[in-house]
């Protein structure tokens, strides 16, 4: 089976970080600054990962990424200035780099690695610099946070 593998590496900087995207294919308008990659999209920013079957990126006149969109079996791994690390997946996820935010939407599975919690919702807000996230149940369900906790004995 014969891939066309277009691997993309973008001359942009995110706080002087390198991002390499990797895809199947690759479209771009310069004018209205739009990109679009398609087919096994993996994006790489130091430490993060994401994976999706398809990403759009916004960019701004000085070819600046103002958002990030990856939709359909979107996976990711991302760590928190603070060290923490986060993985999991959602339907739709929504990077802004100017406000270090992800908004993960649709049957969210959100795991914080290190302290073995997981939040799971509709909607889950994940700020990278403060190392907070806001979560917003199902339509019909509750959020829901579960906590491993380890029990000593007495």
């Amino acid at each position: 089976m014969k891939y066309i593998v277009i691997l993309v590496l973008i001359n942009i900087y995110i706080n002087a970080q390198e991002l390499k995207i990797q895809a199947n294919s690759f479209s771009a308008d310069e004018k209205s600054g739009i990109s679009i990659f398609l087919g096994d999209v993996n994006i790489l920013k130091h430490n993060d990962e994401i994976n999706a079957s398809k990403v759009t990126i916004y960019t701004d006149e000085n070819n600046k990424p103002i958002k990030f969109i990856a939709q359909e079996k979107v996976s990711f791994y991302i760590e928190t200035k603070q060290k923490i690390i986060y993985m999991g997946k959602a339907e739709k996820v929504i990077f802004i780099p100017a406000e270090k935010e992800y908004h993960f939407y649709g049957n969210v599975h959100l795991l914080q690695v290190n302290e073995k919690k997981e939040i799971r919702g509709d909607e889950v807000l994940l700020n990278i610099t403060e190392g907070k996230a806001y979560a917003k149940g199902f339509e019909r369900e509750p959020v829901l946070m579960i906590f491993n906790i380890e029990e000593s004995e007495e």
